[in-house]
């Protein structure tokens, strides 16, 4: 299987999609799984573009909570950051961290 032949799978499992959300759960599931053919059998597929979606909804879902928490960190004044403010970067950090290791693939450092 190649990418083409797994975007038209996925258009079939998740016909509204648009093409950009095609191409990133290609790009997921092509990292996910290192031989492609596994993904030919339909229940296989199936469960990985199921996983795959939930994955990236929860990633989307913290990501934006954390851009939430940073606009209003950025409003307050730097000198004065409270624990609380600097454990919302270092949460922020991970969280970015998180999603960059799921789209390029491999783990990242720890954070």
């Amino acid at each position: 299987m190649n990418c083409h032949s797994l975007a038209r799978h996925i258009e079939e499992l998740q016909p509204e999609a648009s093409p950009q959300d095609v191409a990133r759960l290609c790009l997921l599931l092509t990292n996910e799984y290192a031989e492609l053919d596994d993904l030919l059998n339909c229940e296989t597929l199936h469960r990985a573009w199921k996983d795959t979606g939930l994955r990236l909804q929860l990633a989307t879902d913290q990501h934006a909570a954390m851009t939430q928490e940073l606009e209003e960190l950025a409003n307050s004044d730097p000198k004065s950051f409270t624990q609380e403010q600097i454990w919302v970067l270092i949460r922020a950090i991970k969280v970015q961290s998180q999603i960059l290791q799921m789209y390029v693939g491999h783990p990242l450092l720890d954070v």
